[in-house]
């Protein structure tokens, strides 16, 4: 199976270096270039979800340190993982709602 046939759920997380305190503006560069790629995405309070083929994941979390770079951050830590499977076919624009309503499904029965 070749790279961009695997589709890929992924978070990350990051962090421009020697900058302001506040990262926020940094971090909304790099949430306009997630936008602007298309994919399915959801920003939380460390980090950022995106989904869609792997190589346009990649390509997107790159993108965003070229941005982050170009706004003035002379260093950058991302934190990223990233998940695949083969065993069950991901209806794309799904995957991350899927994984969060099975959990709140079984926390329902509770």
């Amino acid at each position: 199976m070749a790279s961009q046939d695997m589709y890929a759920l992924a978070d990350f997380c990051l962090n421009p270096m020697g900058t302001e305190a506040s990262i926020a503006e940094y971090v909304a560069e790099c949430v306009r270039v997630v936008k602007k790629s298309g994919l399915k995405y959801h920003v939380h309070g460390y980090g950022t979800n995106i989904e869609g083929p792997w190589d346009d994941v990649v390509k997107a979390v790159q993108e965003c340190h070229v941005a982050v770079h170009a706004k003035g951050a002379p260093r950058i830590h991302t934190d990223l993982r990233i998940g695949t499977r083969v065993d069950h076919k991901i209806v794309p624009g799904t995957g991350i709602e899927n994984q969060v309503k099975r959990v709140e499904e079984i926390l329902a029965k509770e």
